[in-house]
C-alpha cells in the first residue's frame, strides 16, 4: 500500500467536489493534500478533466515543487501550492479555482468589503486582494512568484493566514486554505458565496456601508472565540 494512499484520496475527494459545488467549469481549478511530516502533497494532474480523476492519478509533490510519484503532470498552479506548504506548516489544504464571483473582484483588483454577518462568520476584515503582480515577477518563475504575492499581501496587511484563509490574486482568481482539505473546501465555497452576495449588495445599494464593529467582532466570536458557542 502506497504511503501516500491517504493524501491521494483526500485530494481526489476534494477535487471531485469542486464541479459539484459550482466552483468549476471544465479543468478551471484544482486541490491538493498535504501531509507535512512526509514532506509531500497530492494535487490534481493538469488539464485533466474531473470525471476521468482517480485516487491514483494524483501527482505527489514536494515542497519544492519536484515530482516525486506519478505518471502524470501536476497541475500548472503546483509551485503557489508548494511555497506555501512551505512556509505555512498549519495548513494541509490548499484550493484554486476561478469562480465567477471571487474571481470578477480579483479581475476588478478589489477587496471584498465586510458587508454582513456571514462575511463577519469567517472573517473579521475584507477579504484582501493581493496587487496584480509585477513584470518582474511575471517574466521569472511566475506559479512560484504567486505563492509569494500571496504571502506578501498577507504580511503587507498585518494578517495571518491561519485566521485569514482566503485571498483573490489581483487580476487572476481565488485561493483558499486549510487546517484540513476540506475546511480549504469550505472556504472556497464561503469564499464565492460572500463574493456573490457583496457584489449584490452593491448593486442594490451603492452607498452601502461596512458592517459595524461590534457585529462583527460579536459574529466571529460566537464561532471562533474563546467562548465560542456556535455549532454542537
Amino acid at each position: 500500500m502506497s504511503r501516500y494512499k491517504h493524501i491521494r484520496e483526500q485530494a481526489y475527494k476534494a477535487n471531485m467536489q469542486l464541479p459539484e459545488l459550482g466552483l468549476v467549469i471544465f479543468t478551471f481549478g484544482n486541490v491538493s493534500a498535504a501531509d507535512h511530516n512526509l514532506g509531500v502533497f497530492a494535487i490534481k494532474p493538469s488539464g485533466i478533466p474531473y470525471d476521468k480523476l482517480s485516487p491514483g492519478n494524483m501527482v505527489i509533490v514536494d515542497f519544492e515543487g519536484n515530482v516525486v510519484e506519478g505518471t502524470l503532470r501536476p497541475s500548472s498552479d503546483t509551485k503557489t501550492h508548494a511555497v506555501l506548504y512551505k512556509h505555512w506548516a498549519n495548513i494541509t489544504g490548499i484550493v484554486h479555482t476561478h469562480s465567477t464571483y471571487a474571481t470578477a473582484w480579483a479581475q476588478s483588483q478589489r477587496d471584498i468589503p465586510i458587508f454582513g454577518t456571514t462575511h463577519a462568520d469567517h472573517n473579521t476584515n475584507d477579504i484582501p486582494c493581493a496587487a496584480p503582480m509585477s513584470d518582474e515577477r511575471i517574466k521569472g518563475d511566475y506559479e512560484y512568484q504567486t505563492g509569494f504575492q500571496i504571502m506578501d499581501c498577507l504580511k503587507d496587511r498585518g494578517l495571518s493566514y491561519e485566521e485569514t484563509e482566503m485571498i483573490l490574486v489581483g487580476n487572476h482568481a481565488p485561493f483558499t486554505w486549510g487546517k484540513t482539505v476540506e475546511q480549504a473546501l469550505y472556504n472556497s465555497a464561503v469564499l464565492e458565496n460572500i463574493a456573490k452576495m457583496a457584489w449584490l449588495t452593491e448593486q442594490i445599494n451603492p452607498s452601502v456601508t461596512r458592517l459595524k464593529h461590534t457585529l462583527v467582532k460579536k459574529h466571529y466570536e460566537r464561532k471562533h472565540g474563546p467562548g465560542s458557542y456556535y455549532g454542537q
